[in-house]
């Protein structure tokens, strides 16, 4: 059901997060350290919860009128009828939209991320298991070892240099680069 995977630029975007509960709150901190305009709608929030994370928390209820200029919108509350009609109208409005652990509400579901920057490795189980996909993602963090992080950002400046010299990179034979490079470093750990 959910076979294009992609990666967003969401620097700016103003996002909604319905429910501030562990799910909710959990969903904002990605999507602030992504860049989001974060606005919350929770009536209650944990004490701890960092609310420098968000543009905007609206205490209250949700209302249809919270969907007004998002374009991405996530609904974590716990309550099945309330996570279905933020789904419903959301999706009615032509927003982009993820329910937590309802992926029959979704229009997108979020995978489970390692990451080791510029690398990023997601694992989706098409909303099948998300504690499955969460297990393969941490056997993948083994693989992003500081040799392989170092290798991306020295491959990303051989790309920067035949860009600028006019040159293109689709010709370069980066497989052999790479098992080169690493095939000199120790295996992974194995699951």
């Amino acid at each position: 059901m959910f076979d294009y995977p992609v990666f967003l630029n969401l620097v700016g975007v103003d996002v909604l997060v319905v429910g501030g509960g562990p799910v909710g709150l959990r969903k904002v901190a990605g999507l602030a350290r992504g860049g989001a305009r974060v606005r919350l709608v929770a009536p209650e929030v944990a004490s701890t919860f960092d609310r420098s994370l968000v543009v905007e928390h609206r205490r209250r209820p949700y209302r249809t009128a919270d969907l007004d200029g998002m374009r991405l919108v996530i609904t974590a509350t716990g309550v099945p009828e309330v996570d279905s009609r933020v789904s419903a109208e959301a999706t009615t409005a032509g927003q982009w939209v993820n329910a937590a652990d309802r992926p029959e509400h979704c229009s997108f579901i979020l995978p489970a991320v390692a990451r080791a920057s510029p690398l990023s490795v997601a694992v989706s189980s098409d909303g099948a298991s998300p504690a499955l996909a969460g297990w393969v993602r941490d056997r993948a963090k083994a693989v992003l070892s500081d040799e392989v992080v170092e290798l991306a950002h020295e491959l990303a400046q051989r790309r920067a240099a035949i860009h600028a010299a006019g040159g293109s990179t689709e010709e370069v034979d980066w497989a052999s680069i790479i098992d080169s490079t690493l095939s000199t470093q120790p295996p992974a750990c194995r699951p």
